[in-house]
């Protein structure tokens, strides 16, 4: 360790637990990250630092006075910018939230208050999440650690950078088509995409749809659980949250991966990916395939997702945007305003079609998943590119359709609604991360993350999979 903001969330737990780090120590050594690295890499944005250090000074007093703690007792959290915090500058990236400081915490940051995390900042993102290059009008580009002029991936991609720098060990995320595993996967760290309802969300416009899921973002899939199990429950505001133990998910053990039958597919059946990237997977599979049972290449019958997600995804865009869209036209980016109109387009038969084919597409993963334990597979199909290109429009020469298309490798597996977890498996060929997707059966949300730990922890045995880590001096210089 060099300062203590390098320590992993359950290090520093335990170590404010047992008296040996105070959380006003924490806080400031975060905070000191933030001053020395976000001028490089503009991942953090709204911050409320004061408050926080009057957190950290109260939780350090709990410490001493031998008070009860919470799992989270004394860590700092970083807030993605979608997610309101009470008193704190929450702008969705869009010049017409400027200014807005909410009056009350989003259920999910509340949560994780009541677990003794302080919230000492928020993370830039995408406008209103839409796409996955963090940019946006009121703060601009976030770039990538391992290089500041490509893009870091989003729309968590501010809490994905700020965990790869040390700004923070934990930071929430939220993923429709993969905003929570692309920056993951573009930045060396952990994140998970939960079955639909485990983590609820009260501020669904959209109740019943696998599109968007919150969930928690770390350094580790240890400190990933350490954040998870606090936020699992049942709120029935959410129409697809069920009743649930939270303790299945306190203590995840490791999954012998001998006793697997694992399939593997670079591209899902379906996805555009970049030859670089095709090859760098079929590398690091020969690396960890001879831990399983079983190994091979299997894909699922993604085949009509591309035209199910566009069409599902648009009808949402009409419900989130309408009257901004109505009111203020112009004062939405282009991401928020193509996909909105593309909405206007859609026949209702077209809807109805997708909502079927939706309901079909999950029945075939589930039989997919009869056959084998776990799915892998690549996390993004290119390398990242530069900040000032807003979307990945051709992928080995051949033009995409529209911008969210070099996503499909992460929606296509939103779209059924599986669980994901998404761990980092060493550099792509270009000296950025490189990450994997694990996904199972619905509700087994344990299980994967479980093999997720296993896999991990193989992968820091050898260099060429190893978590990598950015150059905190030089993008401190």
């Amino acid at each position: 360790m060099t300062e203590p903001c390098d320590l992993s969330a359950t290090e520093a737990r335990n170590l404010i637990g047992d008296k040996q780090l105070s959380p006003v120590e924490l806080l400031d050594s975060c905070i000191a990250r933030i001053e020395a690295v976000n001028p490089t890499v503009n991942a953090i944005c709204g911050t409320g630092f004061e408050r926080a250090r009057d957190e950290a000074k109260a939780a350090e007093a709990a410490v001493q006075n031998g008070d009860l703690l919470g799992p989270l007792h004394g860590l700092p959290l970083g807030v993605k910018d979608l997610l309101d915090t009470e008193g704190l500058l929450t702008t969705h990236g869009s010049p017409l939230y400027k200014d807005h400081v909410p009056d009350a915490d989003h259920s999910l940051v509340a949560e994780l208050r009541d677990a003794g995390a302080i919230v000492f900042c928020k993370t830039n993102t995408p406008e209103f999440g839409a796409g996955a290059n963090t940019t946006n009008p009121v703060w601009g580009p976030t770039g990538n650690p391992f290089d500041p002029k490509r893009i870091c991936g989003g729309s968590s991609g501010g809490s994905a950078v700020a965990l790869a720098t040390n700004m923070m060990p934990i930071a929430t995320g939220s993923d429709s088509g993969g905003s929570l595993r692309i920056p993951a996967a573009f930045n060396g760290v952990v994140a998970h995409r939960s079955t639909p309802g485990i983590v609820p969300n009260e501020k669904h416009n959209f109740g019943y749809t696998t599109f968007s899921v919150l969930g928690p973002m770390a350094r580790t899939v240890e400190d990933m659980v350490l954040m998870y199990s606090t936020i699992v429950r049942h709120d029935p505001i959410d129409p697809l949250s069920a009743p649930m133990d939270p303790a299945d998910y306190a203590a995840i053990e490791e999954v012998d991966l001998s006793t697997l039958k694992v399939a593997i597919s670079e591209d899902l059946g379906f996805a555009p990916v970049d030859n670089r990237i095709r090859e760098t997977f079929r590398e690091r599979a020969g690396i960890f395939k001879s831990a399983f049972k079983e190994c091979a290449t299997r894909d699922p019958n993604l085949s009509t997702v591309d035209r199910t997600n566009w069409i599902l995804r648009s009808q949402i865009f009409l419900a989130n945007h309408r009257e901004k869209y109505q009111t203020d036209r112009e004062s939405l980016g282009p991401n928020v305003r193509s996909n909105y109109e593309a909405g206007l387009e859609i026949s209702a038969e077209e809807v109805a079609w997708a909502t079927q084919e939706q309901t079909n597409i999950y029945r075939h993963m589930e039989t997919f998943f009869d056959d084998v334990d776990i799915l892998i597979a690549p996390t993004v199909p290119v390398p990242p590119f530069p900040v000032e290109q807003l979307y990945c429009d051709e992928i080995n020469g051949e033009k995409l359709d529209n911008y969210v298309k070099w996503l499909s490798l992460t929606y296509g597996l939103t779209i059924p609604g599986n669980p994901v977890t998404a761990i980092p498996c060493g550099l792509e060929p270009t000296g950025t991360p490189f990450g994997l997707q694990i996904c199972g059966r619905h509700y087994d949300d344990a299980f994967v993350i479980g093999v997720a730990k296993s896999l991990e922890r193989l992968f820091a045995t050898d260099p060429r999979t190893a978590r990598p880590v950015p150059d905190i001096k030089g993008l401190s210089a």
